[in-house]
């Protein structure tokens, strides 16, 4: 089911008592295993027909590639869960190495379900660090593919 931000307030002040809109599209897919909340996600090559793009999976840079399409904003303790995936749009809290700065473009790492400072290893730009990460945590923003 495709969600977006409808309602949107695009000045920076609290005029109407609240801050500015985060403009963000998320999309309810399945997990093929676990997935925990902040992970960068793919779908699922595993699966065959049209389930390849119903079931997604933590991402990884492995030689068949790893192509993130966002960050789950649940996590999955087991397959076939409901994850809400933000596909476009802002993040909080998504999981980045430690020390990438801000607007450092973001790839997949080799680290599942993690982004970290986009090189030639993978030069497939997934979004942006909107501060610098801490502890494996920073804002972003995803670039959407889907």
């Amino acid at each position: 089911m495709a969600t977006s931000t409808l309602i949107q307030k695009l000045d920076s002040g609290a005029e109407f008592g609240a801050a500015t809109s985060n403009r963000s599209q998320t999309e309810t897919y399945l997990a093929a295993s676990a997935i925990t909340a902040g992970d960068w996600v793919q779908f699922d090559a595993g699966k065959t027909g049209a389930d390849r793009t119903l079931y997604v999976a933590q991402c990884a840079n492995t030689a068949l590639g790893g192509v993130a399409i966002g960050v789950a904003l649940d996590s999955a303790t087991a397959a076939d869960q409901p994850v809400r995936v933000v596909v476009a749009g802002y993040v909080a809290s998504a999981n980045v190495v430690t020390g990438v700065t801000a607007n450092a473009p973001l790839s997949v790492d080799t680290a599942p379900g993690r982004a970290h400072a986009a090189d030639a290893s993978n030069a497939v730009i997934c979004g942006v660090c909107l501060d610098t990460a801490a502890l494996n945590v920073a804002p972003v923003y995803v670039y959407k593919r889907v």
